[in-house]
């Protein structure tokens, strides 16, 4: 059925029409055709008016001011030369560097971290250059266990190799001299940090900081890294505040402890909710004798209704506290609580620092039997212990004449996979020659030189010491021979040797040692070593023998020295006017070749390294001067 024209209209109008109501500057749809050319100017006269009163609004944009470009626009940060490199964003942990990443981890799990280590620097220079993610996790792994010679030079060689720390490698760098006891080179670093870094320091940061400098008795620098932090517009940091009041506690401070908790309390809004400040609280409570307050505080923070957040932690220092003032049943209590609460990984109530602060409350009351089965109990709460962990409890065993039971616990850290350092060797060292052991003594150090570690002159020299006193010259002596090469012996340890080599009348093993000496140069063989030397050799009217022998090392030295000169000058010559030689002698052989049909082989002339060298520079400058002269 057709449809006239009008209504045609009006039901396309009605299709048309949207469902949203429309807006104020609606205008009206154009229709697809008019009935007469009238109707049609009529509509353009409707629209003109229309836009006469709503213009469009590009018209609207046009008629304000345009906002003025600035003249001159600093380039991006990436793009100026002169700023620093940023670090890499972990977005470039992708592809083969991840799988380097994976694998370098792996490493780590399985506890070879010279592999690790070495995998990381050979990567360096290799298609697949590991990211800054991964040299952290091995600084981090070398932290952890106490390998701080390592983890500086990684991190040397890594700076050389033009690798942008993050803040995380500053904060290990921080860490690493702080637990070394060198506050001041960690002090130098952080304002090398502050001053050059394209990155501003984080709350882990000045947490490392801070323990460091209080742990290290630098407790005043240490209050102002807290001011610097406040400044910075930092908020207040209750595990900051915790162990700047631990430091107070420590240096029998109270007045300082209370009066960086109200700080806190004021920054806080009057009640702080972290536990982490509670136990060095009781202490500063402690410190003024106010045993009520104390515990008081102890409910505040642990009562049934107590609204304070209690974290590992937090629990630890309270049980630390506890222990330290007489109060070890309640720390009994304490702990078996948090051995209830503990359910990981919900609740984490028991960590590793728990049991060592057990172990210490335990033979603190001289109840080492119960310390070494609490010790054990770890695994119950899946926990896992350190080096640290055994160091502690060893230490507790042998300075109580318990050597047998830390035998024992040493011969567990091989089933826990846990290696053995050189504070280990050096506990276990020291307690055989106090029970009258020397023969183990020296097996542990053996031990320890052969598992890889380097034990420190400090111990080498209780080891020589230890033997020289019972009697065992001949065996303090090869151990010197032995450490002699991987130690820097000072002085003080070659006129030990030297002193008990005389007293036994063994002069020829003397001047053996000045012998090595002379030719390595470890030390510095002046006026008054020597004076040393000629008075224990004058015993036996051997101080003669000395003068002799430093005589005929100085008339080695000179003779090859001159052979050097002789033949760098040998082959100076060689290079000037050997072509000509050469050429006649080879005619000359060519000659002679002919005449009998035999051949001859040149002789070959050795040059010394030096010698070498100066052939090498000579090469070089030859032709540098070719290229000058094409």
């Amino acid at each position: 059925m057709a449809l006239s024209k009008p209504i045609f209209f009006t039901n396309l109008k009605t299709l048309t029409k949207p469902l949203h109501p429309p807006r104020l500057s609606y205008l009206s749809l154009r229709f697809l055709s008019f009935s007469s050319p009238e109707e049609a100017a009529a509509e353009r006269r409707r629209r003109k008016r229309q836009l006469r009163i709503e213009p469009p609004l590009s018209a609207l944009n046009r008629s304000q001011p345009q906002q003025t470009k600035p003249q001159s626009q600093s380039p991006p940060y990436y793009l100026n030369p002169n700023n620093p490199k940023l670090p890499e964003h972990v977005s470039a942990l992708t592809g083969n560097r991840l799988n380097l990443h994976n694998r370098i981890l792996t490493l780590i799990r399985q506890n070879d971290l010279e592999e690790a280590s070495l995998y990381t620097r050979h990567s360096i220079y290799s298609n697949c250059r590991p990211t800054i993610f991964t040299i952290n996790a091995v600084l981090n792994a070398l932290l952890r266990q106490s390998k701080y010679s390592d983890l500086l030079s990684l991190h040397r060689f890594i700076t050389q190799a033009g690798v942008v720390p993050n803040i995380i490698t500053h904060n290990l760098i921080f860490q690493t001299y702080l637990d070394c006891r060198k506050p001041d080179t960690a002090l130098e670093h952080y304002k090398q940090f502050i001053n050059d870094a394209p990155m501003n320091p984080s709350p882990t940061t000045y947490r490392i900081l801070i323990k460091g400098l209080a742990d290290n008795n630098k407790l005043d620098r240490a209050m102002e890294i807290k001011e610097e932090m406040d400044a910075k517009g930092f908020a207040a940091d209750p595990i900051v505040y915790h162990y700047l009041m631990l430091g107070h506690a420590r240096n029998s401070d109270p007045d300082g402890v209370f009066k960086l908790y109200e700080d806190l309390k004021g920054k806080v809004g009057g009640v702080v909710k972290d536990g982490v400040v509670y136990g060095s609280l009781m202490m500063g409570y402690f410190l003024r004798g106010m045993e009520k307050e104390a515990m008081e505080c102890y409910e505040e923070a642990l009562g049934e209704n107590s609204k304070v957040k209690m974290s590992a932690i937090a629990y630890n220092y309270v049980l630390d506290a506890l222990n330290k003032n007489g109060k070890f049943d309640e720390a009994l209590k304490l702990f078996d609580r948090m051995i209830r609460e503990h359910n990981p990984p919900r609740r984490l109530a028991v960590n590793l620092g728990s049991f060592n602060v057990m172990v210490d409350g335990y033979c603190g009351q001289e109840r080492f039997k119960e310390a070494m089965e609490v010790f054990r109990k770890m695994g119950e709460c899946r926990c896992s212990p350190d080096t640290l962990s055994f160091n502690n409890l060893i230490e507790q065993l042998c300075d109580n004449g318990m050597l047998v039971e830390a035998e024992g616990i040493y011969g567990e850290m091989e089933g826990k996979g846990v290696n053995p350092d050189e504070f280990t060797y050096g506990l276990l060292m020291d307690t055989c020659f106090k029970e009258n052991r020397p023969d183990d003594a020296a097996a542990y150090f053996r031990k320890m030189v052969e598992s890889g570690l380097r034990p420190n002159l400090a111990v080498y020299n209780r080891l020589v010491d230890g033997l020289v006193k019972v009697g065992r010259i001949d065996e303090a002596k090869s151990f010197f021979d032995l450490m002699v090469k991987k130690l820097k012996m000072d002085v003080a340890s070659y006129q030990f040797m030297m002193k008990v080599l005389s007293e036994a009348g063994r002069l020829d093993d003397v001047l053996q040692i000045v012998d090595t000496l002379l030719d390595d140069g470890g030390v510095d063989f002046d006026e008054e070593f020597q004076e040393f030397v000629k008075a224990e050799l004058s015993k036996e009217g051997r101080e003669e023998e000395l003068t002799k022998l430093m005589e005929e090392k100085e008339r080695q030295k000179a003779e090859a020295k001159a052979k050097e000169v002789e033949a760098a000058e040998a082959a100076k010559r060689t290079k000037l006017f050997g072509n000509k030689e050469t050429d006649s002698e080879s005619q000359a052989e060519g000659e002679g070749q002919a005449l009998d049909g035999t051949a001859t082989e040149p002789e070959s002339v050795e040059l010394t390294s030096e010698a070498q060298n100066s052939v090498n520079a000579e090469d070089r400058s030859d032709g540098a001067g070719a290229q000058v002269t094409a």
